[in-house]
């Protein structure tokens, strides 16, 4: 399945990039979401393509999409569904929400009130909904693709250390370089490009499945484990971490890495893979203390030294090949 499955990522990610001009690294990290059957919260400015590549990457991954603008009136029901009652047949009637999608995108995360964020988290944890005492699951693939403005502060609800664990990647979404703007300009102004179906959900299943079985080196499964226990270490009365992140970071370096590998077409994970990710694993789970935050230091600054004091393990990529085989 491997070379099938890389050669249908390979042409899945070109359908996207058909559309997304740039941003070739929030294209792949939502692609490695999707195979590590996580979820993904994007962070930039208005217009940077955010819900044009979600509604992209559902297309072309043959899904159902549902766009929720979340706002600080929504109330849970206007996202997991509510009971009607039917007068005809003195009888309540289960409405499922919008969140019954494949690919969910929850447009302005931070904007919805601390019950709704709680809602969606039941079924970003459990992959489930609960409606008057029925429980109903989400299909199958399911991904919730979040977005939050970072220059806004009025009228935002931040996000819970809970809530952002949730979040198996957080990206950070550059504005377009000046050569990307004219591209976008030529190509998104008169006859936007539209992408092709290249899977369906039980196509993107069997690529989870394959994900899966992506051998992990015991050295590069130490070095996932090294590089969150320093963010533990970094912690303390006069450390810059308040508390560091937890074994679910632990798991989800090692999951994201073999569906990174998956994408970029090998049977077997790379120590590459894991610190390309720890940014978008790491950060967002780290909980700075107030001397950090009043003295500027950032979540990524930390990721940084700790990406830097941890030693990459040295061994070959031909060896952990040979040994994935064996």
């Amino acid at each position: 399945m491997t070379a099938t499955g890389g050669k249908l990522l390979e042409e899945a990610l070109f359908e996207v990039k058909r559309v997304i001009v740039g941003q070739d690294r929030m294209v792949e990290r939502m692609f490695t979401a999707v195979l590590a059957r996580g979820h993904c919260l994007l962070e930039g400015v208005p217009g940077v393509a955010k819900t044009l590549a979600a509604k992209t990457l559902a297309h072309v991954a043959g899904g159902h999409f549902a766009r929720l603008q979340f706002t600080p009136d929504l109330v849970p029901s206007d996202i997991t569904g509510t009971r009607i009652y039917r007068p005809s047949r003195e009888t309540f009637d289960i409405e499922p929400g919008p969140v019954m999608a494949h690919v969910v995108l929850a447009d302005e995360i931070n904007r919805a009130p601390a019950k709704v964020q709680s809602a969606l988290l039941e079924v970003m944890g459990e992959h489930q909904v609960s409606i008057g005492g029925t429980t109903l699951s989400v299909p199958e693939p399911f991904l919730v693709l979040a977005t939050q403005n970072p220059i806004e502060s009025e009228g935002v609800y931040p996000l819970p250390e809970a809530q952002r664990d949730r979040f198996l990647l957080k990206v950070e979404v550059p504005a377009p370089t000046e050569s990307e703007e004219l591209a976008i300009l030529y190509r998104m102004s008169v006859d936007p490009p539209r992408p092709r179906r290249v899977l369906t959900p039980d196509t993107l299943i069997a690529l989870q499945r394959a994900a899966d079985e992506v051998f992990v080196h015991h050295a590069v499964a130490e070095y996932a484990v090294r590089l969150v226990l320093t963010t533990r270490e970094l912690a303390g009365p006069t450390g810059p971490v308040a508390h560091g992140a937890g074994p679910r970071a632990t798991l989800g370096l090692v999951t994201a890495a073999r569906a990174l590998a998956l994408l970029r077409g090998r049977g077997y994970v790379l120590p590459e893979d894991v610190h390309d990710l720890t940014h978008e694993v790491v950060a967002h789970r780290l909980v700075l203390s107030f001397d950090a935050l009043a003295d500027g230091i950032t979540a990524a600054r930390i990721v940084d030294q700790v990406l830097a004091a941890v030693e990459q393990p040295r061994i070959s990529p031909r060896r952990v090949a040979e040994e994935s085989v064996a």
